[in-house]
This record gives structure tokens, sequence and C-alpha cells, in this order.
């Protein structure tokens, strides 16, 4: 069985596709210059991202998913967002395999999430992502087969102080706040991810910038530490918050710049709370803040029309 160039090069446009809408960008050459960014960063993780992207679109295409949902992407981003949590959270040989199977099964769950949330008018955002990261980074600790790695520590809370010392680099947390988005802490990446969104849209890229600058705002002075705020790990829910908000989801509210700004800021104390939560079992927060946040505010407008 051979494959035409118009279905490789089909793949390849959709699964690009599927990188961009971690952003929520149906754009194949944004995804390009996301994949680029990725790659400059890490090669692995580059290539993780497009097999993962990859992966989730022939599943969802093979299962017979909706043909406009898979060309745009939708099938992907979950995928994407596993495959590289897996493979950078996980050690030994065996991770590269477990997070191409995360990344059909993030496929599988994305589906599953579409049915049951269909009747509620609320996307399921990241949620499948977060879902199988977290079951299956604790099922490290009772299957041998799976190792987790040394810098996810659990940790008593009882033990736990607060560090605030040290220096802000403003502008490495606002393009590693970009660049986390993917697990990246890479300064020319940051930028290169900022041009991706630019490209779908001056719009997108405006308002990416100002929940980038809200993010660094608030934890600042929020007083949260100094090195996880310059890291961008406060920033990155905010401008995924803030683009789902203001211009994604937001269906003509009056409001909903000055909505997707609050909702923005709001991630900063939800990602302390549920960094705070995760501790003892030293997980990582992912993309959780951002998806309650919004769930929030897309629920809320259900009832408050104007927000």
């Amino acid at each position: 069985m051979t494959i035409s160039n118009n279905k490789w090069g089909w793949l390849f446009v959709t699964s690009f596709k599927g990188i961009s809408q971690v952003i929520f960008i149906d754009n194949a050459v944004s995804g390009f210059i996301m994949l680029i960014a990725i790659t400059l960063a890490s090669y692995p993780l580059g290539i993780i991202a497009l097999i993962s992207s990859m992966v989730g679109t022939l599943v969802a295409k093979i299962g017979g998913a909706d043909n406009e949902n898979i060309n745009q992407g939708l099938f992907g981003y979950n995928s994407v967002l596993t495959g590289m949590a897996l493979s950078l959270f996980l050690t030994g040989n065996d991770r590269w395999l477990i997070a191409v199977v995360g990344a059909a099964i993030a496929a599988i769950v994305t589906a599953a999430m579409m049915h049951f949330m269909r009747q509620t008018n609320i996307p399921i955002l990241t949620f499948p992502f977060i879902v199988i990261t977290w079951f299956l980074l604790l099922s490290t600790y009772r299957l041998v087969s799976f190792n987790i790695s040394s810098a996810l520590i659990p940790q008593s809370l009882s033990h736990w102080t607060l560090d605030i010392r040290g220096q802000m680099n403003w502008l490495t947390g606002a393009l590693d706040s970009m660049g986390q988005i993917f697990f990246l802490d890479h300064a020319l990446s940051g930028i290169l991810l900022f041009i991706a969104v630019f490209w779908a849209g001056w719009r997108w890229g405006l308002y990416a910038m100002v929940g980038t600058v809200a993010a660094l705002l608030t934890s600042y002075f929020l007083r949260g530490e100094h090195t996880l705020i310059s890291h961008g790990l406060y920033g990155y829910n905010a401008v995924l918050t803030m683009l789902a908000v203001s211009e994604v989801f937001k269906e003509n509210h009056r409001y909903s710049v000055v909505t997707g700004i609050f909702a923005a800021c709001l991630t900063i104390p939800i990602t302390a709370s549920i960094d705070t939560w995760l501790l003892p079992y030293g997980l990582p927060a992912l993309t959780m803040p951002f998806v309650v946040c919004t769930w929030i505010f897309l629920a809320a407008r259900n009832v408050m029309s104007q927000i």
C-alpha cells in the first residue's frame, strides 16, 4: 500500500494545524513556525511534536471523525501536548513509545470529551491532555515499566518554603510565557512563537502580548517567586486564557477584552493554588489553570450575557 503525494501533503498540513491549534490557530504556516521554534529549543522535542500531531490526526481519520474537525487540526493539539509532556516527564528508552501511544489515546479522549460536552456549548480545550498526562505520570509509582523524571519530586507542604529572592528578568519572562505553552525555556523560540501568532492575525499577537503583560505584572505584585515569573511559569496559562476569552470564544460580547484581561490575571492565583495542591504528588500544573479560568468565564457568559 502506497500513500500518494496528495495524502502526504494533507497529512503534513493538517499536522501543522494540529500544532497551531495548541494556541487556537487554524493555520498551517503558523504551525510550521511553531514547529521550528520547538525544534530550535530541542530537536527530539520537535520530532515528537510532529509525530504526535500526525498520530492524533491519523487516529481521528481512521476512526471516522468529522472531516472538518480533522482538517482544522482539532484532533492534533491534545496529542501534541501529550506526546511532548510524556517525553519530557518520563525517563528511559520506553518513554518515546509511551509518548506516541499517549498521543493516540489523546485523540480518542478528545473525541469522547467532544461528545460529553457537546450540549454544554463549552469547549474541551486541553483537558484531555491534562488528564492523560497526570494519570500516566501517577501510574509510574505502581508500574515498573513507567519511570518518572527525577525533576518531579513529591514534596511535603509542611516543609514548603516560599523564596521570592533573586532578580526579575522581564524580557525573558515575557518570551518564556509564550514558550512554556510548549514546555520551552528558550528566548529565540519565544520570539518565533510570537511571530507565529502574529502571522495568524495582528489581534492574536496583540492579545498574546496583553496576556503576557497581565501575567507578569499580576504575579509580580502578588509577590510570586521571581524565578518562576522569569521562566514564564506564571505566564503561559494567562496567554492562553486571554486568547480564549477575548478572541476565540468572544461571540460579540461587549466587554470581552476586559473580561479576558481579568481572566488572565486570575490564572495567577489559580496557578499558585493548583501548584500547591499537586505538590505532594510531584505533578506539574500543565494548562489546568487556563482550562479552569476559561471554563468559568465561558460558562458565566451563559448567564451574564454582557461579560
